[in-house]
């Protein structure tokens, strides 16, 4: 069993380090592993992902995964890779957030079953709120040293940072004795015997099984994933509008769905392996097809099938597939209205708009006046003029000519009109 789990992780890229004996330790009995999740929003996003999948993992080999919220934890600051301290959060916002965690969770783990494995979400608030500063200190603090958290390249990285010209506060410096003392409280009240996480949390992670050694007189042990990269050098989980979020009100499906598509050949053979549950022999069978014809890009749109579908639904990944090629498709008129108003203007957003009132447009608009005066679209009627003499403008997608009106039979949604000069150049009409 414990063989299977890390040898899963191994072939997916997953696995950065794990503590001596910890393969022997999984195949003895079912054990309780646990990672942590920062509940500072109310969604988690997909550089929470590949612990998320950790614990999908874990539990798919037959052992019970503990999802920590870090409702304590949350309220500090974790200086791992940070270089400055977060919003600290009120008890209500955190318990909403939470909850919402769970909820994104469900979607990879099974915490209904009554199976012996049945996940578990815990929140460390609970049992720190009743902790006071003097039992803390007195109880876990003197069994760990300045000096052994000082040794942390998460503090020195922090603290020799020419860009923390603040430094490092006491509370973040703490951070790893909370932490720490997670595990320790997890290991004697859940027989939780391992903590996952990203490899910047090894340091975090081995304070704790410290702390089971010296106070628990037990044995803790840590497993570490590698921090995701992309090929191109920018930063794996973020998109122009910053986070790709799980929840799609922060993130719409279509977004998410364009996210995964639009990845490199070696990314997506790399995330394939990670982010979805297809085994070893259909994912070789899968980049095998794609290498022979890398254009139809066959590796990322099933990419972005099984983890659209994983995260959202079935109908929001067919919904999101329809839109992208929408552009593409030659029934567009007929295509485009079939998309609700949200995902219509995500799949034209940033495209120029301009705004035209209905009275206006009940009056009727000529192409020119479309292009041109009313829209400012192109530079000068004149330029409108030539395009439309070059057969180079269609209106949702059909050519028109210099003589067309706009009526409200080119209304897609009641409101919207797409304008294409050439190729390249799109515009949209807002009737308001």
């Amino acid at each position: 069993m414990g063989k299977h789990f890390v040898e899963e992780l191994k072939w997916r890229g997953m696995l950065h380090d794990t503590m001596p004996g910890v393969e022997e330790h999984l195949e003895e009995a079912t054990r309780s592993a646990y990672v942590g999740f920062d509940p500072t929003a109310d969604s988690l996003h997909i550089g929470n992902l590949v612990p998320i999948m950790l614990l999908a993992h874990y539990q798919r080999c037959g052992h019970r995964p503990v999802a920590l919220v870090g409702g304590a934890t949350g309220m500090i600051g974790d200086p791992s890779g940070k270089s400055s301290e977060r919003n600290l959060l009120d008890e209500k916002t955190l318990r909403h957030n939470q909850e919402a965690i769970k909820q994104q969770l469900s979607h990879f783990l099974d915490f209904d079953s009554n199976a012996k494995n049945a996940a578990v979400l815990v929140n460390n608030y609970d049992w720190m709120k009743e902790f006071s500063f003097l039992e803390f200190i007195r109880d876990v603090g003197k069994h760990i040293t300045v000096n052994y958290m000082m040794a942390k390249d998460s503090v020195k990285n922090r603290i020799s940072s020419e860009s923390s010209s603040d430094g490092m506060s006491f509370t973040e410096f703490t951070y790893q004795l909370v932490q720490g003392y997670d595990f320790l409280h997890l290991y004697n009240n859940k027989d939780c015997t391992i903590q996952m996480g990203g490899s910047d949390q090894w340091g975090n992670i081995t304070t704790g099984t410290e702390l089971i050694r010296r106070i628990g007189n037990g044995k803790g042990f840590a497993i570490t994933c590698p921090l995701i990269t992309k090929s191109d050098g920018s930063k794996f989980g973020k998109s122009e509008g910053g986070n790709v979020w799980l929840d799609a009100n922060r993130t719409s499906p279509y977004k998410f769905y364009q996210y995964w598509l639009n990845s490199s050949d070696d990314d997506a053979e790399k995330y394939i392996k990670i982010f979805t549950f297809l085994d070893k022999d259909e994912i070789e069978a899968i980049v095998k097809v794609h290498n022979e014809s890398p254009h139809l890009r066959l590796l990322q749109k099933r990419l972005a099938k099984e983890i659209t579908t994983m995260v959202h639904s079935e109908s929001d990944f067919e919904n999101a597939e329809k839109a992208s090629g929408i552009l593409f498709s030659k029934t567009f008129k007929t295509d485009i209205k079939t998309l609700n108003e949200a995902l219509f203007l995500d799949v034209f957003e940033g495209v120029p708009q301009a705004e035209i009132s209905k009275s206006d447009f009940d009056e009727g608009i000529d192409m020119i006046a479309a292009l041109a005066a009313k829209t400012n679209f192109l530079n000068s009627n004149g330029e409108a003029r030539r395009a439309l003499k070059e057969n180079s403008v269609s209106v949702n997608k059909e050519k028109v000519k210099e003589d067309y009106v706009l009526s409200s039979e080119d209304l897609i949604k009641e409101r919207y009109i797409i304008l294409n000069k050439g190729k390249k150049n799109t515009y949209i009409i807002k009737v308001v």
